[in-house]
This record gives structure tokens, sequence and C-alpha cells, in this order.
């Protein structure tokens, strides 16, 4: 018989209340208004984000990844897993206490990612850190990676979403360095965002990982390096 949640710690925010739950050692997950974000049980996707945005830059002098999103910092560990002594990473977080339970209780799930000394989380909006970036391109990030609650779909206002609009694309792809990666996690696989990337000048690609069960996209896009 499964044992019953129990909340951990909950906190107000706009979209409803935002919790952590808990049964056993190593099981977790986090709702907000009562839905469930995620779960520590499930994150194939997450890992195969990270991979397949940075599994290019193991050998790199000195790699710089954003990442948009915390959760339970799975993302964060895959990314961490590619990356040199000498990479470093900026995630940027909403929520205070979403880092709070990262480096507390869910730390032992990650190796404590969140304490990784090559990660700086700032408490932000990604689309911001993404524009400011943009406006400094001598300081541009190798991966841009986004795993958000609400991914691309239908309703993302194909010019003015503040993350999947064409727009926030071409901020994005200004903030990458020459051959730099924009990978993106989905719940289902949006055709539209697909085509903005390309039309950004993108090459993507995109994944379902996993076999069975509920499977997230991933999408891929990859700018052109210039030749030497």
């Amino acid at each position: 018989m499964a044992q019953p949640w129990k909340t951990v710690d909950s906190v107000s925010t706009a979209q409803g209340t935002l919790e952590l739950r808990q049964r056993g050692a190593r099981d977790f997950l986090i709702t907000v208004g009562g839905l469930v974000l995620m779960t520590s049980s499930a994150y194939r996707s997450e890992v195969a984000l990270g991979r397949l945005a940075c599994g290019h830059l193991k050998d790199q002098a000195s790699p710089r990844v954003l990442v948009g999103g915390l959760g339970m910092g799975y993302t964060l560990r895959a990314v961490l897993d590619f990356l040199p002594a000498t990479g470093r990473v900026v995630v940027a977080e909403l929520n205070p206490v979403v880092l709070e339970w990262c480096r507390g209780p869910l730390a032992d799930l990650t190796g404590c990612a969140a304490a990784d000394p090559r990660v700086t989380v700032e408490i932000a909006d990604v689309a911001d850190l993404i524009r400011r970036s943009a406006a400094a391109a001598a300081e541009g990030f190798d991966a841009v990676v986004l795993d958000l609650y609400k991914g691309p779909d239908a309703h993302s206002h194909k010019r003015d979403d503040p993350l999947y609009g064409s727009r926030a694309i071409e901020s994005t792809r200004a903030a990458l360095r020459p051959g730099g990666v924009f990978a993106v996690w989905g719940e289902n696989y949006d055709a539209g965002f697909d085509k903005r990337l390309r039309a950004a000048g993108f090459s993507v690609n995109s994944e379902r990982p996993g076999r069975g069960g509920l499977r997230h996209v991933v999408y891929v896009a990859k700018l052109h390096a210039p030749r030497s």
C-alpha cells in the first residue's frame, strides 16, 4: 500500500499554492494550484534535454550555459555532467523557495547540483536574462536550455510570446555564441515553434526521449558555427 503524501513546504504564488510533497526517502512531487508539475520518479526528458543541449561541450575550454527553470534540479544535473570543471552555468528561477528545496530536501536526488561551484542561481525571469545577454553579446552562451512548466504550444503568440515567439527567438539567437544550441522542453510537439526557429536561422531537430508512457518533446535548435 502506497504511503500518503506529506507536505514538506508550501508558498503562495500568482499561479496558486506551490507545494513540495514527499512520501518515502526519495519520492517527491511539486504541485502548483493542486496540479502536479513534476515528480522525482519521471525525469527522463530532463536528462535528455541536458544531454542534447550540452553533450558537445565536454571538451570545450570554458563553456557558458543558461538554464531557465530549476525544478528538482534534474536538467541542471544533466547539464553539469557534460561540462568540464571550467564550465559555468547560470540558472534563472522565479521562486526562491525552489532553490531552497534543491539545496535542502531535494539535494540528494541530484548530487547537490544546485550547490555545485560552477553554478550561479539568479532569482529572475529567464526571458529578462536572455534579453540582457543579447544586449551584451560578448558574454554570450554556448547553450540556452529552457525547462519550464509551460513549453511552446499552439497557443503561444507567434511574435510576442516572451519565450517562444519570433521576437524572443531572435533575442535567444543574439545571446548565443557561434555554434550555440537553444534546447527547449515541451509537453507536446508544436509545428509553429519549430517553424519560427527555422525562420530565425536555426537547424532544428526534435526528440521524444524514452519508450512507452508519456513522452515529452525536446527541441534542439543549432546555430551554424562560422568556417575557419
